[in-house]
């Protein structure tokens, strides 16, 4: 009962972020589509006798939003850097982040310092079309503090195995810089 289907993304080689690192994240992010269809496959099975596996079943829900979060955001991640880099561009998207943080610098000063949160994550800047408003935040692990029902704009991996084999731990802030230098703002300019 395979639900999801893990994407492939072309991704050229990028500056700052080796292959292995990529093919290694690569498979990390097959593994959250295998376990996001393990555990609906688990539930449905165990469902047939709800009554005695209703804790297992409970655990497994409460599991899935992890596993789920992780394919939804590494696909919102690896997507950024297909295609060639490509620098912001005069869009609507800049625009919205000048109106909001002032400049698109300064809003790249404040999301580089989400980034920077001690643990493991994500910075993530989101669309909110029932208020027309950017707004961005730190996503502890996968999916604890993902703003319900708002757009992902940007997301940028922190976890470790995004740039372990480029940088040890206490340089990624170097990992942040060559993730910026490699995105196709284009693909983000589109989501927006």
């Amino acid at each position: 009962m395979e639900i999801f289907t893990p994407k492939t993304f072309v991704i050229p080689e990028l500056t700052g972020i080796g292959a292995k690192n990529i093919e290694e994240h690569l498979k990390l992010y097959k593994g959250y589509v295998t376990n996001a269809n393990l555990i609906l496959e688990k539930i449905n099975t165990l469902s047939e006798d709800a009554e005695n596996n209703a804790y297992i079943i409970a655990e497994l829900r409460r599991r899935f939003p992890f596993e789920f979060d992780g394919m939804r955001n590494h696909e919102y991640y690896f997507s950024q850097f297909e295609g060639e880099h490509t620098p912001v561009s005069d869009s609507k998207l800049k625009e919205k982040i000048a109106q909001t943080w002032g400049s698109f610098d300064s809003w790249l000063e404040q999301f580089k310092a989400i980034a920077m949160t001690r643990g493991i994550g994500w910075a993530v800047l989101y669309y909110d079309d029932k208020t027309d408003k950017l707004l961005q935040t730190w996503v502890d692990e996968q999916h604890l503090g993902q703003l319900i029902g708002l757009k992902p704009i940007l997301a940028l991996d922190m976890w470790e195995h995004a740039y372990v084999y480029d940088y040890p731990t206490s340089e990624k802030k170097k990992y942040v810089e060559a993730f910026f230098a490699n995105i196709n703002w284009k693909v983000v300019e589109d989501r927006f």
